[in-house]
């Protein structure tokens, strides 16, 4: 009986395990068993996942137990053969799981690819990922289209079988872009053998047969209206040659009939939408609303969709295909005229008959674009002819049949149209070239049921049956190949048949047939049809059912589900007939296309053979000879038509390896992953896949081979189970584990379970992996809690011990304080009786100090009284005698006064005389010149006057003071006696009343005394209080200055970060643009490389495809390089061997010549961008100094003025603090005498000068701040400054004229004159003083105008003095040079001389760029020019000298050494030879080598053969020193420059660059080749560097090697040769390399586990998966490190440069990264904890190696940064907010595709694991919104960093350099 292993086991049964339980909502639910289940029990007591319990009764008759539901671990795997139990639901969940939560489209089923449409453009088809899936296993990527069409490609190059894809699925499934997808893959991965592009032209196919075939339903915007097998086919190197398509049951009604929210086809919409172009204005078309055959759906228009640009790429495909203009344009006038025909209108003319109104516009158009008579169309679309056996009639037709007539001559145009594009299509994709192999593409519709179903879907269910029934097959033969493979005994599963229902089909009076006997029936109908099938079939068939409610349909029971058919229309679909008169009148059209497509195919004519314009003029008359066949042939019915071509798709098909896409449409709203349970799972039934799964399930379904098994349960396996046999150790094991044998079996590699076998292993698993946590948890709570417990009883005894000690301390604390106490009292009693005695003493000492003070304190007043009454007496006798003093001194001076002024009243009244004299007047006009010097001598003469008067006045005044002296002493000596006299009179009265007086002002005195000191202080406190104010406020201003310095500091070092900042993002950026550009130019290397090796592969087939060789004809090598055809260099040799070449030769040498020209032209630019670039970078650099010079000037100005500001508002705080205590001061003083003397006052001056002195120190300050302004501001517009001195002495200079001196001279007395003089003193009128003061002006204009003149003098001298001094240096330098020139032989002396006079030029061209007249410079750089060219037209003249005089010289000297060389070797070593020697035979140095090698032109061909073509790497690396082929070629190339043969310059260098390229072509797969080489070419690129001359290259080169320097040639244009050639060596040495890690990165770096047992391998399905075990020949890490040993080692024998061997590192670490990080976006099953654990641990490795070889700075590293962040993201937690913002800061060298991929990838392996929430990737992906990055999700492989090649000198002496014999270079010369 038939088992069900898939339920739940009575026995086995436990509580809380999961079942599926149905649900009319979901399909499927999820539940957990409450209850143990027993045998009895007819209700299952179970909880929903939403905590609702339920009572699930059983079926009491079959008592079926609910679908177990896997465990979670394997759920979302990319096969669903891998899970344990295999049934609906758990497909549905499983599928549903990888489209929701992981965003998977794509899934296996066995031998199917379940594609689900995610309605939304995803970015997984790209090149990236085709590159990925190529070459793969299909199990090792995760499911995808791309891995089925590379199985079938894969299968069909090794089994040399033919291949299919089969993609069906429901109407918006996306079965169209799923093929389409496949044949891109098959364009990229195969390409094209011929020129044609094949490829191309097939993807071309598509967007023409969507447009034609392909229509927007209700359920899909671009649905195939139409089925297709493309057959794209292959030669022998698996190349695509061709293609052909097959069309099936085109949907022809769609045509004139459009459901609602439905389209007509494509072309339509698109030729409406395209109608404004002028080519398609003669069409008459408008908007697609205006048409009745595009309008009738009311919805024209598709979201995102322009059907104008849809249009353009249609007619861009047309022309790829080789559809002319002409043709296109016939096209769309035949599909405009079917337009205009849908709107021609038809009217009853009675109820028999109808009329279409004349000049109808729409038939006129439809007339005019098809070439037909309008009166014959519009007759037969109302009329019908009738033939009978003796007659003919015409018959008018009824409204609604002229309407049905009309409509199907649309859809038979549009049918005959239709065939004729997919034939003309396949003629465009024909080839002559033979088919090897094919791969086919079948897009065909799927199972399709509706409410209304007719003839068309009965065609496509019968088709999808036929289909169904070769996949059950296939899948049934698969599984039985598989367990006799496996040596498995076979036992036939029942699986569904579905012959029945196809014979009931397509049998003997089967539908079909019954169809066609009732079409050839004259009345017959749909009612009697239906009939007829009822009577055959009701009774007969279980499959056919009649409805109850209808006799006008029928039932047929098809594998996927019941489906009604309306027999309405079956008849006239069947027949498809059409007016056979109105057919006529087509094909007597003018129209060329349309009688075209009703022609028979050998008579069409090809739409690429005919010219435009000129096509063949077609035969409108019929064949009579094939009339009958073809009338014949039009009989047959579209129902026995399908039937063939299904039958002959069923041939190919079985003819072929098959492979299945399943498309399955999640949801009917076209929601993006929007998953509809109830829609997937009717799919699912239909389309076989769980069939499939049936089918996999009656058997063993799940598949472990031995190893796996071992690696995933070896946990379950103890120590002594385990044996040397794997195989042993399995079968041991699992009798153990497994009790019923019947559950499991045996095969020769794997072992096979039953269902649910692997999930109650999995159980075993994880409770021993259970226990064992439980058991380490047990171990480590125990050890913490030991741990714990000692932590707490040293805690214990550390406090009691603490306690203790402090015990022990208080009591000795105790006894210390007692006894401390007893000495205390001690001595504080000893205190106080002390104490006591003290204050006793104290007081009588007291006692008699006040009195004996008192007594000094009476003598001491008595003492001062009587010194006080002396004081008084002193003081009024010196008062009484100034006073008399100052009488007698004023009546003296009063009398001096009188005197003096009546004797300047007497002189005043002469000079008055004198002035007004006239004749003085006209003396004093006569002449400016002598009044100037009268007035001078006159000036002179009251000068002398003046100091005779002032010395006679000293005189006077010295005996006026003794004179006043004597009488001041008279006077005192009288008043004495005169008030002795009085005294003596009044003595005793006055004294009396000046006692009283004295008294009074004593008080008075005393008084003022108080009140003045009592005011000192209290001032003397004001001014400490403001002093102390005045410091705390210049405190203030200290630290507010300190702050605005320190942020005018932060300022300035902020603007110089940010501008040091720009200048970092400028040069990067520059720097990125510089590696891009030269990336480019390499790819354009690369490029030319390509083009050229292909070029001479296609020679090379020429050659060998030609039998007989012209004579004399000899072809060149076939790695000749195109660069020798691009150098001037090569015309002499390409004229010498012209002869010997062939025509062939000749276009190839042109072929090159275009294409070097362009590369030339292309480095040209590259190296003008990158000066731009870099004068672009010195501009910036330029910029960003003066910017900062200018913040920094900017920033010290602004804290100056600041400083400045400051200072002054200090100061003038001060000094009005100053002037106030001033006033204060004054005041006091005049207040009292005595105050000046008091200390208030000395304390007062003493604050006052420390405010002077401070208030000096701030205005230095003041004074130093302008001055360092001033000098700032000097510096900033030093060149106005420097300017204007000499403008001054020039417009001084130019004021000659008297009118300008006049003006200066009035100016200057108005600014210089002292304000307000005295004129009055010396001349009433003033004439006299204005004459004075004019002749100083003048006199101060002329001195100031002679100092500018000196000093512009001495600057012109000094001017004159340096150049004088660079003169004679310049001379002695030219003096210098002369000298060695005369040393120098001839040829030397030009070039010394020439470089001189550069060098000499361009000095004067710096001199001058530092002038700042643009006049005199651009004079300058003319001169300069001309000059230049005049030396260059002399260099010119003396190299053609040159070379005439050597041409000369060579052949007198061989004319010479012919004539003498007998006797020269006949000399004797001591004999002397009279004759003078010529030196052309004598050579400079006979025993000292020059480095150079001389061979002679015959021998270049030896030359290059022995040391390039056939010299072996190995030998040479490692016996001999690096890069010697290099060094002997280029002492070869020297001693070819020392003769001056450019020839041999040439041909060497020609040769060499050829015979690399031909040496790397013949062995380019060859790592150690490439290597050599590339090392060679690069020492070689050096040396032409090294001794070029140029000065860059030659400061590294000792004297001995400058004198080796090239010194005829510049080979600059074969440096660049070089480069290039380096390049592509470079490259080709990546290739190789990538070729060689390619196999082993992941292997090594992904899926072999190098820390053994941290990840178990998770069951793999029907699909193998390679195993992460190592077996042998597996490659693992150690390989990986031990080919990157291998090329260092290699790299470095052979001398590679250290800075070259870094990129190659950097190059390698990429490679290694990229194709990890690609593969592990495409490998669901390497997403998991474990493995990002290996992956971090396998970098680390790689890292090592980096350290060991100390290339850490190369750069490598950072390479692998995203597979390095990758693995970190496997391993880190992400749950949290927190964990995503970390992860966000984490990845950054991850895009945000990468990374969401990743997480959606993220498997668990083990159950401990979690699956990554939704809501957290969600999360992730709104945080990473605002990055901007590129959407690609794979790292591109193929990018190769951009090499440079560092100038890398050698320190080796070329004359050093020994030629080993094993190199058989003996024919060299050294010299």
């Amino acid at each position: 009986g038939k088992k069900k292993p898939d339920f739940l086991n009575i026995t086995k049964d436990e509580q809380y395990a999961r079942v599926w339980i149905p649900d009319p909502e979901e399909v499927w639910k999820s539940a957990e068993l409450l209850k143990d289940y027993k045998a009895a029990d007819s209700v299952l007591h179970l909880q929903l996942e939403d905590g609702k319990d339920l009572e699930y009764k059983l079926d009491p008759k079959t008592k079926n137990l609910p679908h177990l539901r896997n465990p979670d671990i394997l759920v979302g795997e990319n096969d669903l053969t891998a899970l344990s139990y295999l049934h609906e639901p758990a497909v549905l969940h499983n599928l549903k799981v990888r489209f929701i939560d992981s965003k998977l489209i794509y899934t296996y089923c066995g031998i199917v690819l379940v594609a689900i449409n995610p309605y939304e453009t995803l970015p997984i088809y790209g090149a990236d990922i085709i590159n990925a899936y190529s070459g793969q296993n299909m199990g090792d990527m995760d499911p995808h289209i791309f891995a089925v069409a590379e199985e079938a490609y894969k299968q069909m190059a090794r089994d040399e079988r033919n291949q299919s894809i089969i993609v069906s699925g429901e109407s918006g499934a996306g079965k169209t872009v799923s093929a389409k997808y496949a044949m891109r893959y098959f364009a990229t991965v195969s390409g094209s053998a011929s020129e044609a592009n094949v490829e191309e032209k097939v993807l071309a196919s598509n967007p023409i047969m969507e447009a034609i075939g392909n229509a927007k339903t209700t359920r899909n915007d671009n649905s195939s209206r139409f089925g297709k097998y493309i057959e794209i086919g292959f030669d022998k190197r698996y190349h695509i040659i061709g293609a052909n398509m097959r069309t099936y049951l085109l949907e022809k009604s769609r045509v004139v009939f459009q459901a609602d929210d439905e389209r007509n086809y494509h072309i339509f919409y698109q030729l409406c939408a395209a109608s404004r172009f002028p080519e398609l204005k003669a069409l008459k078309l408008g908007s697609a609303n205006d048409f009745h055959y595009t309008k009738q759906g009311r919805n024209p228009a598709i979201d995102g969709v322009d059907d104008a640009k849809e249009m353009s790429t249609t007619r861009q495909a047309f022309t790829l295909l080789g559809i002319n203009e002409s043709y296109q344009m016939g096209l769309f006038q035949v599909l405009a005229a079917i337009l205009h025909l849908g709107n021609v209108e038809v009217k009853d003319r009675d109820a028999d008959s109808s009329i279409i109104p004349p000049n109808n516009g729409h038939l006129l158009t439809f007339c005019e674009l098809m070439g037909v008579t309008y009166q014959d169309m519009s007759h037969w679309l109302c009329h019908k002819k009738l033939k009978t056996t003796s007659e003919t009639y015409i018959k008018p037709v009824p409204k609604l049949q002229a309407i049905n007539a009309r409509d199907a001559l649309a859809k038979h145009i549009y049918a005959k149209l239709f065939n004729w594009i997919v034939d003309h299509v396949n003629k465009a994709l024909h080839t002559t070239v033979k088919q090897h192999s094919f791969i086919g593409v079948l897009d065909i519709y799927g199972f399709e049921t509706f409410e209304i179903n007719s003839f068309e879907q009965f065609c496509i269910n019968y088709a999808n049956e036929k289909l169904q029934q070769q996949f059950n097959m296939h899948v049934f033969k698969l599984e039985q190949e598989e367990y006799m493979k496996e040596q498995i005994p076979w036992t036939l599963i029942d699986f569904y048949d579905n012959q029945p229902c196809i014979n009931l089909i397509e049998a003997k009076m089967g539908v079909l047939d019954l169809l066609d006997e009732e079409c050839k029936m004259p009345k017959g109908s749909d009612d009697s049809w239906a009939q007829k099938l009822y009577n055959t079939h009701l009774k007969t068939c279980a499959l056919f059912e009649k409805p109850r409610m209808s006799n006008k349909a029928f039932i047929i029971q098809h594998f996927a589900d019941k489906v009604e058919y309306q027999c309405e229309g079956f008849l006239e679909k069947n027949k498809d007939t059409v007016n056979e008169e109105q057919i006529r009148v087509l094909k007597a059209s003018k129209f060329d296309l349309l009688v075209e497509l009703f022609q028979d195919e050998e008579k069409a004519t090809s739409p690429t053979g005919a010219p435009t314009g000129k096509r063949t003029v077609l035969s409108v008359k019929p064949d009579k000879s094939r009339q009958g066949q073809a009338s014949k042939e039009h009989k047959k019915t579209v129902g026995l038509q399908f039937r063939n071509s299904l039958q002959l798709l069923m041939e190919t098909l079985n003819a072929t390896t098959p492979h299945y896409v399943r498309c399955i449409k999640p949801n009917d709203y076209k929601h993006a992953f929007t998953f509809d349970p109830k829609r997937a799972v009717q799919q699912l039934r239909a389309c076989g896949v769980l069939e499939t799964i049936r089918i996999s399930a009656a058997g063993f379904p799940s598949r472990w081979t031995y190893q796996e098994f071992f690696s995933r349960y070896r946990v379950l396996m103890k120590q002594k189970d385990v044996l040397p046999d794997k195989k042993l150790t399995c079968k041991n094991v699992l009798e153990k584990l497994v009790q019923d044998p019947d559950k499991y079996q045996f095969g020769k590699t794997k072992i096979f379970f039953r269902a649910g076998q692997v999930a109650y292993l999995e159980k075993l698993r994880a409770d021993k992996l259970r226990a064992a946590c439980i058991r380490i948890q047990k171990t480590i709570r125990c050890w913490l809690a030991r741990k714990k417990y000692l932590r707490m009883k040293g805690a214990a005894v550390t406090v009691q011990r603490y306690v203790r000690g402090h015990q022990a301390r208080c009591l000795a604390k105790f006894l210390r304080r007692t006894r401390a106490a007893v000495v205390v009292q001690k001595f504080q009693r000893m205190h106080v009786q002390r104490s006591r005695y003290r204050r006793m003493q104290a007081a009588a000492l007291a006692v008699q100090c006040i009195l004996r003070a008192y007594m000094a304190r009476q003598r001491y007043k008595a003492l001062v009284r009587e010194h006080r009454a002396v004081i008084i007496q002193k003081t009024v006798r010196g008062w009484l005698a100034r006073q008399w003093y100052k009488r007698t001194l004023a009546a003296v001076v009063r009398l001096q006064c009188c005197v003096r002024r009546m004797r300047a009243r007497r002189e005043l009244k002469k000079l008055k005389i004198e002035a007004r004299s006239v004749e003085h007047f006209k003396k004093l006009n006569i002449g400016m010149e002598n009044k100037i010097m009268q007035l001078q001598r006159r000036v002179d003469e009251q000068n002398k006057e003046n100091r005779l008067i002032s010395e006679r006045l000293m005189g006077l005044e010295s005996s006026h003071a003794a004179e006043g002296e004597r009488l001041r002493a008279e006077l005192s000596r009288l008043r004495s006696a005169e008030d002795d006299a009085k005294s003596n009179a009044n003595r005793v009265t006055t004294l009396l009343e000046e006692l009283a007086r004295l008294r009074k002002e004593l008080e008075t005195t005393r008084s003022e005394k108080k009140v003045i000191e009592d005011w000192a202080e209290t001032y003397r406190d004001e001014m400490e209080q403001m002093v102390a104010e005045l410091k705390e406020q210049n405190g203030l201003l200290k630290s507010e200055k300190d702050d605005l310095n320190r942020l005018i500091q932060e300022q300035n070092l902020q603007m110089t970060e940010k501008m040091c900042k720009a200048i970092q993002e400028e040069t990067q950026q520059l720097e990125t643009d510089l590696n891009e550009e030269r990336s480019r130019y390499q790819n354009l290397l690369t490029e030319h490389l390509r083009l050229e090796e292909r070029y001479d592969d296609l020679k090379e087939e020429i050659t060998l495809s030609m039998a007989v060789p012209k004579p004399g004809h000899r072809r060149t090598d076939s790695t000749h390089s195109s660069n020798e055809s691009e150098y001037t260099y090569n015309s002499e040799l390409a004229e010498s061997e012209e002869g010997s070449r062939g025509g062939e030769d000749v276009t190839r040498g042109n072929l090159d010549m275009s294409l070097f020209l362009k590369l030339q032209k292309r480095v040209t630019e590259l190296e003008q961008e990158k000066q731009s670039l870099q004068n672009e970078l010195d501009r910036r650099e330029e910029q960003f100094q003066r910017a900062r010079a200018r913040v920094t000037c900017g920033a010290e100005l602004e804290y100056e003025s600041l400083k400045r500001q400051e200072l002054e508002s200090e100061n003038k705080k001060l000094k009005h603090d100053l002037g106030e205590m001033r006033q204060s001061l004054s005041g006091s003083a005049g207040a009292t005498s005595a105050a000046p003397g008091s200390p208030a006052y000395k304390v007062l001056l003493d604050q006052l000068n420390a405010s002077c002195e401070e208030l000096e120190v701030r205005k230095e300050e003041v004074l130093i701040l302008r001055s360092q302004l001033v000098s700032q501001k000097e510096a900033m517009q030093h060149k106005q400054t420097m300017t204007e001195p000499v403008l001054y002495v020039e417009d001084v200079q130019k004021m000659r004229d008297a009118g300008e001196i006049t003006q200066a001279y009035i100016s200057l007395k108005d600014t210089n004159r002292s304000p307000n003089p005295d004129y009055h003193r010396l001349n009433e009128d003033g004439e006299l003083w204005l004459v004075y003061e004019g002749l100083k002006e003048t006199n101060r204009l002329l001195e100031t105008q002679l100092q500018a003149q000196r000093r512009s003098h001495e600057n012109e001298v000094e001017v004159l003095r340096g150049e004088l001094q660079s003169i004679k240096e310049e001379n002695n330098r030219q003096q210098q040079l002369l000298a060695q020139n005369l040393q120098l032989p001839p040829e030397a002396r030009i070039e010394a001389s020439l470089q001189h006079e550069i060098t000499r030029l361009t000095n004067e061209n710096l001199e001058m760029l530092n002038t700042d007249d643009p006049k005199k410079y651009r004079e300058y750089r003319l001169n300069v020019l001309r000059r230049m060219i005049d030396l260059m037209e002399q260099l010119e003249k003396q190299d053609r000298t040159v070379r005439k005089l050597k041409k000369q010289l060579k052949v007198f000297a061989k004319k010479i050494g012919e004539l003498e060389g007998g006797q020269v070797e006949n000399v004797s070593p001591g004999q002397t030879v009279d004759e003078p020697i010529r030196p052309v035979n004598i050579p400079r140095r006979e025993k000292d080598f020059q480095g150079m090698l001389e061979y002679k032109k015959e021998d270049e061909l030896k030359l290059v053969k022995n040391l390039i073509l056939e010299l072996k790497p190995r030998g040479v690396a490692v016996n001999l020193i690096p890069g010697l082929p290099a060094y002997i070629l280029f002492m070869c190339l020297r001693h070819a420059d020392y003769v001056n043969d450019d020839q041999k310059v040439r041909t060497l260098l020609t040769s060499t660059i050829n015979s690399i390229k031909k040496v790397l072509k013949k062995r380019g797969d060859d790592f150690e080749t490439v290597s050599f080489w590339l090392s060679n070419t690069c020492r070689f690129l050096h040396c032409l560097k090294q001794y070029s001359g140029d000065e860059q290259f030659m400061k590294f080169n000792t004297t001995k090697q400058n004198d080796h320097c090239l010194s005829n040639f510049d080979l600059a244009e074969y440096r660049q040769v070089l480069s290039d050639l380096a390049i592509q060596i470079y490259q080709q040495l990546i290739k190789c390399m990538e070729n060689i890690l390619q196999p082993m990165i992941v292997s090594g770096m992904l899926e072999h586990e190098t820390i053994q047992g941290v990840s178990g391998v998770k069951p793999t399905g029907l699909r193998k998966r390679t195993s992460s075990i190592a077996d042998e020949g597996t490659y693992t890490l150690d390989s990986i490190l031990r080919q990157l040993n291998s090329f260092h080692s290699i790299m470095c024998q052979h001398g590679t440069d250290p800075e070259l061997i870094k990129q190659v590192v950097k190059q390698q670490f990429y490679i290694i990264g990229a194709v990890t990080l690609n593969n592990l976006l495409l490998r669901k099953d390497m997403c998991s904890w474990s493995k990002g654990m290996q992956i971090r641990y396998n970098v680390s490795q790689l890292e090592e190696w980096l350290r060991d070889k100390n290339l850490m700075n190369c750069g490598a590293k950072e390479t692998l940064e995203p597979l390095i962040q990758a693995a970190q993201l496997l391993q880190v937690k992400k749950k949290t907010d927190e964990d995503a913002e970390a992860i966000c800061s984490m990845c950054n060298a991850l895009s945000t595709a990468q990374i969401v991929k990743v997480l959606n990838l993220y498997t668990p392996v083990n159950e401990f694991e979690e699956r990554v929430a939704v809501t957290f990737i969600r999360t992730i992906q709104s945080r990473l919104r605002d990055r901007m990055e590129s959407p690609q999700l794979l790292m591109d492989t193929k990018m190769i960093y951009p090499v440079t090649f560092p100038f890398n000198p050698s320190s080796l002496a070329l004359e050093t350099i020994q030629i080993p014999g094993s190199l058989n270079l003996t024919f060299l010369t050294r010299v």
